[in-house]
């Protein structure tokens, strides 16, 4: 192993190298074992009275049942490397949250009336304590408002359009049940001229719960918007929809809706479905959680963008035409075990060649237990990427702390998506930003992730009815049928379709160039004065964009300075740039050069911008500034690669000789 992978492995994830432990007990429990061969291993376990689960030849390794007695049989025995005997621990669940309020994501608007459903997911009652509303001059006077049938009282604001309603009697909302605020207007709702973001709504529920309507896009049964803010549409638009790629989605199985199971033509088009926790290849895999449809939705749904006013030729998901492959490894509860993980990534690889797999959706995220190439599933998906599959994985919800990326997104050898938000505005970038609940960088080998950030706010996506997901969050059902999710898992849904579009347009990329194409073509948030909005820790390289990666990305940068086969053979083990500050905290030589001081604005800012070309093009003070070297202080020549990258645009655009 590198010596270089001491200053963050030891300081920070020691604890988790500790040895692992065998309870007493004679009850048999799930166990691993790797080593020199995985029939040897099948072998050995027999021999004990064990029984063998899962057989894992892709890291060496078998899944077994067997007693504490019979693992310290196994103990010592040559050809025997590791034991994980603690496979069937259970994590410690995390405490509710002091709030457990839910607003629908929609408004009900009927003429006059405008209702919104409100949601109690704790099992205790709630009092309402009052409303605070704002609303535009077209829908005239508030005649009358009550909350679950008790009325409320109008107390008028400052100004016109604005009132505190306070409850006249108790308004108690019981625990595990839903009550609607009802408002009636003295003028009916202007379909067209007026949306849902021009009415403010804070319900309060105490002085620690409040819940806000949400501003929500102006359309929610034409359009899910990410493609276009992915810029995939116009891709759509020039038939690269990718066709022809196969993407493998490892979740929770997939809903047999032709929207999801068929292509823009009503083509079937998944090829196989693979259950990882039975180990059988099946005809479909129902999925109970309904996380598994929801990224495939994301990723590939079929269903085209009707919104009035936009060009037609575009799809909801992102790559609608792709072939898909479904493996099944998460529950109904959404939880996946380490051996049915494993299972699956080999299942994947050994049928690449018959379906011709290129991408692997992994949007899942587990806290690390070991460092990266220890962790049995980046064992897997290291031979995956070996095998030229493109994985693709979420870098987890534990944000806004440092060293929160998860598992499998600690793995160099994968593209780990960070999450931003569009704040519901489609068209202009200007508020787009980082969410706290983004993991963050660097991982315990020091190295810099998330690779990039993409798209994973408010992802409205088809799921199946009555699954997990409906059930436990009716709130962000929409009236269409749509199911709403936020996370770092859609995000990395999104990237796997672009991807798939990226390998229709050049499929002789390998796994390491397409890494390259996309995070030497991303686009950084940078501030007016020339510094970074976000960390490389925070943002990675920036936020992904399916056009500059065609036009601009480059090969050849993909996994620089790594060495996967020395990795894979367990010779060397590598390190990333990431050091400890004196304070103890992870930083990068010069980081506090490169970072503004100042935390960034969450929403619409006048000093942030995304991209190069956004950052040089803004409004300056002063005429023709844009046109001027940046300050020499700063650690980045933005001028210089914006005028690169202008060259190398009106290079392509000049028609062949």
């Amino acid at each position: 192993m590198s010596g270089r992978t001491r200053g963050l492995l030891l300081a920070i994830m020691a604890p988790a190298l500790c040895t692992l432990t065998t309870a007493a007990h004679a009850d048999p429990k799930s166990v691993m074992l790797q080593g020199t061969s995985a029939t040897a291993l099948r072998e050995q376990v027999e021999a004990v009275g064990g029984a063998v689960t899962h057989f894992l030849p892709i890291i060496d390794a078998v899944g077994a049942q067997l007693t504490a007695a019979q693992v310290d049989q196994l103990r010592d025995r040559p050809g025997i490397h590791r034991i994980i005997d603690d496979l069937d621990r259970e994590e410690p669940e995390a405490p509710p949250p002091p709030c457990q309020l839910g607003g629908a994501l929609e408004l009900d608007i009927d003429g006059t009336s405008v209702r919104w459903r409100l949601y109690n997911k704790s099992g205790d009652a709630v009092q309402l304590t009052g409303v605070e509303l704002t609303w535009p001059a077209a829908l005239g006077a508030l005649k009358k408002a009550d909350f679950a049938g008790s009325a409320l009282a109008v107390e008028p604001g400052e100004s016109s359009g604005g009132a505190t309603l306070r409850p006249t009697t108790t308004a108690a909302l019981p625990g595990d049940a839903r009550g609607t605020l009802a408002l009636e207007f003295s003028r009916p709702w202007p379909e067209g001229t007026l949306f849902q973001r021009d009415l403010e709504l804070t319900v309060n529920y105490g002085d620690e719960c409040d819940v806000e309507l949400i501003p929500g896009y102006d359309d929610n049964d034409g359009d899910s918007y990410y493609s276009t803010v992915a810029g995939a549409d116009l891709l759509h638009r020039h038939g690269i929809t990718g066709a022809g790629v196969t993407v493998a989605v490892l979740d929770s199985g997939l809903w047999d809706d032709p929207r999801l199971t068929h292509d823009t033509q009503g083509e079937p088009r998944v090829l196989a479905s693979y259950d990882a926790i039975a180990g059988e290849e099946v005809t479909t895999v129902f999925d109970e959680s309904g996380h598994g449809s929801h990224m495939t939705s994301i990723l590939a749904q079929s269903r085209a963008i009707t919104r009035p006013g936009a060009d037609p030729g575009a799809w909801r998901g992102v790559a609608p035409d792709a072939r898909l492959v479904v493996v099944k490894a998460f529950s109904r509860e959404g939880q996946g075990g380490l051996l049915d993980i494993v299972r699956g990534v080999q299942w994947i690889v050994d049928h690449r060649e018959e379906y011709g797999i290129r991408v692997v959706n992994l949007s899942f995220a587990a806290k690390p237990r070991w460092p990266y190439w220890q962790d049995p599933i980046n064992q897997a998906l290291m031979r995956a990427w070996d095998a030229g599959i493109v994985s693709v994985a979420a870098a987890g919800n534990e944000g806004p702390d440092a060293m929160t990326i998860g598992s499998p997104g600690n793995l160099p050898y994968l593209i780990t998506v960070g999450a931003i938000t569009d704040s519901w505005t489609v068209d202009d970038r200007n508020d787009d930003y980082l969410p706290d609940f983004s993991s963050r960088g660097p991982t315990p080998s020091a190295h810099i992730k998330p690779d990039l950030v993409a798209p994973g706010g408010h992802m409205a996506g088809l799921t199946r009815p009555g699954s997990t997901l409906t059930v436990d969050f009716p709130e962000y059902q929409l009236v269409n049928g749509d199911f709403v999710m936020t996370g770092t898992s859609q995000a990395a849904a999104l990237v796997s379709g672009l991807v798939a579009l990226l390998l229709q347009v050049e499929p002789e990329l390998t796994a390491d160039d397409v890494k390259c194409k996309l995070l030497s073509s991303a686009d950084p948030a940078i501030n007016a004065d020339g510094l970074l909005s976000y960390s490389p820790f925070e943002q990675g390289a920036g936020a992904v964009s399916i056009q500059r990666a065609l036009t601009l990305g480059d090969t050849g940068c993909g996994n620089r300075g790594l060495d996967l086969q020395a990795d894979m053979a367990g010779d060397s083990h590598f390190e990333g740039p990431a050091i400890l500050a004196k304070d103890g905290s992870p930083t990068l030589p010069g980081l506090d050069r490169m970072v503004a001081p100042e935390p960034p604005e969450k929403g619409p800012s006048d000093n942030r911008r995304w991209g190069i070309k956004a950052h040089i093009e803004r409004p300056r003070l002063t005429p023709g500034e844009a046109d001027m070297p940046a300050d020499p202080q700063t650690p980045f020549d933005w001028h210089g690669l914006y005028l690169e990258e202008k060259a190398r645009v009106e290079q392509l655009s000049r028609p062949a000789e």
